[in-house]
């Protein structure tokens, strides 16, 4: 086994580590080339935590992807025909991709590309920025073999952006705002032909370009961002975000807020799944100056249905819901704490840290952070195994949760200490000692 094979399988999670192996069982009875490609590529040379796994097969993804979700209960969200792309979501939150090896030409700037099937080097020459452009095979046979045709470890290693090619941003000109939140994200710098080639498309207004849809995603994307409010005043002063709104591209996006958002957001524990539904906080918030009008308007420039403007308003009345509860004066014991905020969204428990004034409910949060879930994550799984608590038994989450709260509600143990009698000194006799002025 490679060293980039043990560095993916320590990176990934239980759940991510399920798919890729179900995904090669997959690919080995369909005699496919597998490959592990993209930002699940730049995220583990990078060390930084991976967000969803990208795939790429040398023949179209549908049966693989059908296949794939009926096996490990996994719902498809979203299939583009015309570049042969399939996302799938998994229960707990995590997410693959799954791609065609191919060739995108572009007959005019922002156009639909003509797409036809490629070998897997051809496919990570056309991509947009060469520390996307990395590919890890996972077949049997040559498994752990690592393709890097535009050396973007090398980039990786210079925290450098660099363009895949030369007409990257002016192909397809989403990538000018994807650049822009991946250089906040990594904390890299553009390398200097990257950054003429990024400005010149600027200078041709090739922005003007990008579809809804993709302003929508990149708008969605950046709330999952760890440093929103850096990133979003990049976007301000090249132009960028007057894509999204004019109010905020002149100024009326919400910095503070972010940058409170931003840090109540590190101190939470990160969910199983990573964050992936934190745009809901995210956009109350940038949005939270903006008059009626403007947030329309904002609304209509990226298409944003009523499904995602509802879920905005659920996240709030949520928030507040769970507030109330924290309030409570009938929380008396640590569990009812726990099984509180535990079972709320990760989104909806930084909402409430975000907006409340009320002090018990952010020390009940911060008591459940701090204390309660660490409690609970250093239990070993003997010790449940001991009581009979193990997967498989009868009323196993029953038993589990009756477990825990023992465990949090039993008082700390008294620390007996011993105590050496020390005879008493007596006082010396006469007068006592003179004590200077």
């Amino acid at each position: 086994m490679s060293d980039y094979i043990y560095s993916l399988e320590s990176h990934l999670n239980a759940s991510q580590n399920r798919i890729v192996t179900e995904l090669q069982d997959l690919a080995t009875a369909a005699n496919q080339n597998l490959y592990l490609a993209g930002g699940a590529m730049r995220d583990l040379l990078g060390g930084s935590p991976t967000r969803d796994l990208d795939f790429v097969l040398e023949a179209p993804p549908t049966k693989m992807a059908e296949a794939l979700a009926k096996r490990l209960g996994g719902k498809i969200v979203s299939q583009d025909d015309h570049r042969k792309v399939i996302e799938i979501v998994f229960p707990g939150g995590a997410t693959a991709q799954l791609a065609m090896s191919r060739l995108e030409k572009y007959s005019k700037p922002g156009a639909k590309p003509q797409v036809t099937a490629a070998p897997i080097h051809e496919d990570l020459r056309r991509r947009d920025l060469t520390l996307n452009a990395i590919a890890l095979k996972l077949n049997r046979g040559s498994k752990g073999l690592l393709i890097d045709p535009s050396n973007g470890i090398a980039d990786l290693q210079n925290r450098e952006m660099r363009a895949g090619y030369s007409t990257a941003f002016y192909d397809d000109p989403v990538r000018l705002l994807r650049a822009i939140r991946l250089k906040h994200r990594f904390q890299f710098t553009f390398e200097e032909r990257t950054l003429r080639q990024f400005e010149n498309a600027l200078l041709e207004n090739l922005h003007q370009l990008i579809r809804q849809p993709a302003l929508l995603h990149e708008l969605k994307m950046l709330g999952d961002e760890p440093s929103p409010a850096d990133t979003v005043k990049d976007l301000e002063t090249t132009g960028l975000l007057a894509l999204f709104s004019k109010a905020l591209g002149n100024g009326k996006a919400n910095y503070a807020g972010l940058s409170k958002l931003e840090k109540l957001k590190k101190s939470l524990p990160l969910p199983p799944a990573g964050w992936t539904d934190g745009w809901r906080s995210f956009f109350i918030v940038l949005t939270e100056g903006l008059s009626q009008k403007e947030k329309t308007e904002l609304a209509t420039n990226v298409a944003m249905g009523k499904e995602d403007l509802e879920s905005c308003k659920k996240l709030q009345a949520s928030a507040k819901k769970l507030e109330a509860a924290l309030k409570s004066p009938n929380l008396r014991k640590p569990s009812q704490i726990y099984d509180l905020v535990n079972a709320a969204q990760p989104d909806v428990v930084l909402y409430v840290l975000f907006e409340s004034s009320q002090r018990l409910v952010q020390d009940r949060i911060r008591n459940y952070i701090q204390k309660y879930l660490p409690m609970v994550q250093e239990i070993p799984e003997t010790e449940f195994a001991a009581e009979g608590v193990v997967p498989g038994a009868k009323n196993y989450d029953k038993l589990r949760a009756a477990f825990i709260a023992a465990r949090l509600n039993a008082r700390p143990k008294k620390v007996e200490e011993n105590f050496v009698e020390v005879p008493a000194v007596p006082a010396p006799r006469g007068r006592p000692p003179r004590v200077a002025s």
